[in-house]
């Protein structure tokens, strides 16, 4: 299956087609309120709002898996995001980004390797996968990398569309 034909629900409950992405790069990321990483989402929100009329997005994918991070409502999540970080990229349903019920979205996304050389399983929140026009995840960057990195930066502006 392809990534942008893998189904997708948003935050609020509604189909989030993928295919909307496909001219763009796409920087997904596993988000959670409650966890050291959290503050990320300020330098994920800024790169969206830099790259964001260059074809760039970020997508963010609510996750509870490591260490229950993310135990909020639809309701909660979107609040928080807004009230603390300004956050105005997509955010989707909670999803499972590892075990037998990881979402189709990160079972293509995990078979990428990071710069280690390493793929499989997400280590914890905020791992980022940066996916380019047409759907190929080009680089996986793990939690400890933040957003406004340079190597991420370079990255995403190597991605860019043309």
């Amino acid at each position: 299956m392809a990534l942008y034909d893998t189904p997708v629900t948003a935050l609020d409950g509604t189909p989030l087609d993928l295919r909307a992405f496909s001219d763009m790069a796409l920087l997904v990321v596993n988000v959670a309120s409650r966890c050291g990483f959290t503050p990320q989402y300020s330098g994920l929100e800024k790169l969206h709002a830099r790259y964001g009329d260059r074809g760039f997005s970020v997508l963010g994918a609510p996750c509870n898996q490591f260490g229950a991070q993310e135990p909020g409502t639809p309701a909660e999540i979107s609040e928080f995001c807004s009230t603390t970080y300004g956050v105005t990229f997509p955010l989707t349903a909670k999803l499972e980004v590892n075990g037998d019920g990881r979402h189709l979205l990160f079972a293509a996304l995990t078979a990428a390797a990071d710069d280690d050389g390493e793929a499989g399983e997400v280590r914890w929140n905020f791992e980022k996968f940066l996916v380019a026009p047409g759907g190929a995840v080009v680089r996986r960057f793990r939690s400890a990398v933040e957003p406004e990195s340079p190597a991420l930066v370079a990255a995403i502006e190597a991605a860019l569309p043309a």
